[in-house]
């Protein structure tokens, strides 16, 4: 595993290191910035300092600790989240599980980036075990709902990409100025809760389906790393709008992998995504929102073409299985040879009210 995380031996403080294969170089003694128990001071710092900082971390001969002796905390302070939906065989695959005989995918779909408000506050660090969630849906062939713990809990496996640069309020981020606030990118479980999600998706969208737990990985690799890995990115029909127009043609060829209880059932890759992450950037800022530090956007479920690369248990078992108390879920990636950290949780029952 490659990047910046947050760590502590027993009885110490926590602080910035780098991972390195097996093991976490300590950073503390290099500077400030990484004495400290959040990357988020590194993340303010811009462009130049990420450059600097990654120079620093890979050419650093400092106290190392084996990776299973640390504790792993969550790297950032997450100022805000959001998830979109960019994958268009995921859409694909959903919109025909759900809208047989018609069009699997929406005509807005095409037009722009979907995406949803999450929480920042479920925002966790790998490892983190996910509480099956209870809420409202309905059993097949009722109409009246229940409140029970849900029956349909699924993973997401996802990209995210966390901002370090902040934007002021009112001026649009373009595509082309992506990697002057993105610092870098960790794996990203969005835990979903299918039944509670389609009960209360229509009218206004996703809710408690989706906002219980968010697991990312435990280090963010940065995004100047992963540069000799850009790919161009799929055809766009039709063309994007002008906002999301202009140095957004790349893509990440990162590979993907869904482990369930030991056994991988899923492997893919993210440069299959429709829309691009300066796109989902330039959206999500098209309107004057600005950007804080810490900011992170997932990149919505990311799923292939051929059978056996869903990035979902509903996509991949057709909506008929689900994860069940005990199981455990990992995630994984790698571009070539920068191995992304992986993000692991094991389901525990429900506390119902």
């Amino acid at each position: 595993m490659t990047g910046f995380g947050v760590f502590s031996r027993a009885g110490e403080a926590a602080r910035v290191g780098w991972s390195e294969g097996d093991e976490v170089v300590d950073l503390a003694g290099l500077a400030d910035v990484f004495a400290r128990p959040s990357l988020n001071a590194l993340l303010e710092e811009g462009r130049e300092a990420w450059s600097d900082a990654l120079r620093a971390a890979r050419a650093h001969d400092g106290p190392r600790l084996p990776l299973v002796d640390a504790t792993l905390y969550l790297p950032f302070e997450v100022a805000d989240y959001a998830d979109f939906n960019s994958s268009l065989e995921h859409a694909t695959n959903v919109g025909r599980l759900f809208r047989p005989g018609t069009d699997p995918v929406l005509p807005s779909w095409r037009r722009l980036p979907l995406a949803y408000h999450g929480r920042a506050g479920t925002v966790v660090v790998t490892g983190t075990d996910v509480v099956r969630p209870c809420g409202q849906f309905l059993l097949p062939g009722s109409d009246e709902p229940v409140y029970e713990p849900t029956r349909r809990l699924d993973v997401e496996l996802e990209l995210g990409f966390v901002v370090g640069v902040p934007s002021r309020r009112g001026e649009p981020v373009p595509p082309e100025r992506f990697e002057e606030h993105v610092f870098g990118v960790v794996l990203l479980n969005d835990w979903s809760a299918r039944d509670l999600q389609a009960y209360e998706t229509v009218p206004l969208g996703p809710f408690l389906g989706k906002s219980f737990q968010t697991s990312i990985s435990a280090w963010v690799t940065p995004l100047e790393l992963l540069e000799p890995y850009r790919v161009e990115a799929p055809e766009q029909d039709p063309a994007p709008a002008r906002h999301l127009s202009g140095g957004s043609d790349w893509a990440l060829d990162v590979e993907l992998e869904l482990e369930l209880d030991g056994e991988v059932v899923s492997r893919g890759n993210a440069r299959t995504l429709y829309w691009t992450m300066p796109q989902q950037l330039a959206h999500a800022t098209s309107n004057g929102a600005s950007l804080r530090t810490g900011d992170l956007m997932g990149t919505g479920t990311i799923s292939g073409s051929r059978p056996g690369s869903e990035g979902s248990l509903l996509e991949l078992y057709r909506n008929e299985r689900f994860l069940a108390d005990g199981e455990e879920v990992v995630l994984r990636g790698r571009a070539g040879d920068v191995a992304l950290g992986e993000v692991r949780g094991r389901v525990c029952p429900a506390n119902p009210i």
